[in-house]
């Protein structure tokens, strides 16, 4: 930093020195094959100043050369680590019409590494499941610390970041256990029949895996294959007088458009398990709902009850005298 003391009612030209302060790779060390940033900072060069960058390997053979313009004192970019690069790049960065150079410090190269086996140890999850995951990997050294990156699919690529925790290399292998819990309302799972109406089908939750080693990200495109969530949905039937209602048929009408029927057990309850997560309604046939005249006395008809409740729900359902005229 430059001190001026000076007199504030006078003007006084002052000549501001251009400068590269650093020039600098993202991360120490990269496998071939990988990508990497570098970024340059500058001091006083104007936006749009003209860069170039030229990468070179311990042998100083240029490998490539990348151009553009700083704004905000700043240039960034990314490079594929060249598989046939020997041991080390360095990058130097040029801004010609300053009569500026800068080289930056060295990027040791490691073996590339495959990751390949991606897999679940299950296809399909509900909550509280162990669900393991698990993958062989090649060109990291046993007891190095990878990442893994879970993330829920979306069909349109927007895929939603849902945990990341570490695992160690053993054998050329990672294997880890996640516990699988589904926090959101999945009463907000579109069902099929809302998605019709786009043009689209109802698809469940689903997940995949990255693993992340040594700055590389591998399974960005579901390699691991999707693990499916299936939920659960139980319902309590009981008359007005809080005894439950057994026998009744049922049907759950899912969040996919298909149904499960069957009939309550003795206690007045069902519960369907392996269903597609989302909104179920629970249609009753046959519901015996009291009807009472005030002169003549109660007569007795049949009607059907329809209710809705987010899978993954206890829901319990009463019916109610009602009073009708002739």
């Amino acid at each position: 930093m430059t001190e001026y003391k000076k007199q504030t009612d006078e003007v006084y030209e002052v000549t501001l020195e251009s400068e590269i302060i650093v020039a600098e790779w993202g991360t120490k060390k990269a496998a071939m094959g990988l990508q990497v940033k570098f970024e340059v900072w500058t001091h006083f060069v104007g936006n749009g100043s003209e860069i170039e960058i030229k990468i070179q390997d311990k042998k100083g053979k240029t490998h490539e050369k990348i151009k553009g313009q700083v704004y905000g004192d700043y240039f960034a970019d990314t490079i594929v680590i060249p598989e046939k690069a020997k041991e080390a790049l360095s990058f130097s960065a040029k801004l010609a019409d300053h009569g500026l150079e800068k080289k930056s410090g060295i990027l040791k190269l490691i073996p590339a590494i495959k990751v390949t086996h991606m897999k679940w140890g299950q296809k399909e999850a509900q909550r509280g499941d162990i669900v393991t995951l698990s993958a062989d990997i090649d060109g990291v050294s046993d007891g190095t610390e990878v990442k893994i990156y879970i993330y829920e699919y979306d069909q349109d690529g927007a895929h939603d970041f849902i945990v990341k925790f570490p695992v160690i290399v053993k054998n050329k292998k990672i294997e880890a256990e996640w516990e699988f819990e589904y926090h959101e309302d999945t009463d907000d799972i579109p069902t099929d029949e809302e998605l019709n109406e786009y043009g689209r089908s109802y698809n469940p939750p689903e997940y995949f895996f990255i693993v992340n080693a040594n700055g590389g990200r591998f399974g960005e495109n579901q390699e691991s294959g999707l693990l499916e969530f299936k939920d659960w949905v139980e319902v309590f039937l009981l008359d007005e007088d809080g005894n439950p209602v057994s026998g009744e048929e049922y049907t759950f009408c899912l969040a996919d458009g298909t149904e499960k029927k069957g009939s309550l057990d003795s206690e007045g309850y069902a519960k369907e398990e392996d269903i597609p997560p989302g909104k179920v309604s629970v249609v009753f046939t046959n519901i015996q709902r009291f009807q009472r005249h005030e002169q003549e006395g109660g007569r007795v008809s049949t009607t059907q009850g329809n209710m809705n409740t987010p899978s993954g729900k206890k829901s319990h359902f009463r019916t109610e005298p009602f009073i009708f005229s002739d």
